[in-house]
């Protein structure tokens, strides 16, 4: 006779979440002893986790947690989108997020070697992923935090969860840090939106500027091409394409070319002082465009356009703010995911 009933398998299932099969099987196995059919359904969960720990977990979500002077943000991925939606892995990854920010666990690495409710964190993902029927991984976190009261964290979590920013700058004095952690939001929101993929176009590696130069100089060509077709002003073609490039040398013949054409156009000297700045400014611009489009206080700030990102803070700061720390996660970024040939497939498993 069975040492357990109905009551037992439900009781089971709402603390494992296993299926009820799987519940009434390990009440079976362990006499009705409720702490070993635990320890039976996860050693059991362990396996069936295991088999799905093969599959590729390219969708998910990103989280993000932020409390004054810290922020943590989480990519953790699943198989499907579906699952991401799934109300139990949304309590996944808020326990995971939690666990990281309480624990200070700065990376993906540091999270993974952690223990999480007393068991290492390995077991425990193993037990959602068997409780969830699909493999689930921390890819990539970050951390900002500081005991300085003048630097600003802030962060922001876009609707579809699936992009996520977090920002820190250095101010001045407190009061500055409280006034600009508000607009850093702001500025994760473009963030998010405008895919920068590093802080400044100090940070590029040069040989990368150096790869990127003679294509996009192409494109600004071909783009030209088009505008023609349609009767439109034709862009400047540059001869550069990050600040990285522009040495004092560089801006110093640009401005001697300027003067010149305004020395050919019949332009008194005296106003040139009026004149040569801006037209500076406009070769900076048109030969820049890689910094404009990945680094991020380059870029132009989507709620002013006619300022940069670091422009803006400078102005709403009163030039007594810096953005020091940038972390921007989309899911699935560089994740080769294999293309299914579903009718192959089929037929295989019908064969």
């Amino acid at each position: 006779m069975a040492n357990f009933g109905p009551k037992d398998i439900k009781k089971l299932r709402e603390t494992t979440s296993a299926g009820m099969m799987d519940c009434k099987n390990a009440l079976k196995e362990t006499n009705g002893d409720f702490d070993a059919a635990i320890a039976w359904l996860r050693e059991k969960g362990l396996g069936a986790a295991a088999k799905k720990a093969g599959k590729v977990a390219a969708e998910g979500v990103v989280s993000v947690e932020v409390n004054d002077n810290k922020a943590v943000i989480i990519e953790i991925n699943s198989q499907t989108d579906f699952v991401a939606q799934n109300d139990t892995f949304k309590a996944v990854v808020s326990e995971i997020t939690k666990h990281a920010f309480d624990n200070n666990l700065a990376d993906a690495e540091a999270i993974n070697a952690s223990e999480i409710n007393g068991q290492p964190f390995a077991d425990y993902l193993s037990l959602q992923i068997a409780t969830i029927g699909e493999n689930l991984v921390v890819r990539r976190a970050g951390m900002i935090a500081s005991d300085d009261e003048t630097v600003a964290i802030n962060g922001y979590v876009h609707a579809n969860s699936r992009v996520a920013v977090l920002l820190g700058a250095k101010c001045e004095d407190a009061d500055t840090a409280k006034k600009v952690a508000v607009e850093l939001k702001n500025i994760a929101m473009h963030a998010a939106a405008m895919s920068p993929s590093t802080l400044s176009y100090k940070d590029f590696d040069p040989q990368f500027v150096a790869d990127e130069t003679a294509g996009r100089i192409e494109k600004v060509k071909k783009d030209n091409e088009e505008l023609v077709r349609l009767g439109k002003p034709l862009k400047n073609v540059p001869q550069f394409v990050s600040r990285q490039q522009l040495t004092d040398e560089v801006i110093a013949e640009a401005t001697k070319a300027i003067e010149a054409e305004l020395k050919a156009e019949g332009k008194p000297e005296k106003i040139w002082d009026r004149i040569v700045p801006g037209k500076v400014e406009r070769f900076i611009s048109d030969n820049t465009l890689l910094d404009q489009e990945l680094a991020l206080l380059d870029q132009k700030y989507v709620m002013d356009d006619s300022v940069t990102v670091a422009q803006h803070i400078e102005k709403i700061s009163g030039g007594k703010a810096t953005i020091t720390d940038f972390i921007r996660l989309e899911v699935g970024e560089g994740i080769e995911v294999e293309e299914e040939d579903f009718a192959a497939e089929v037929a295989s498993q019908m064969s």
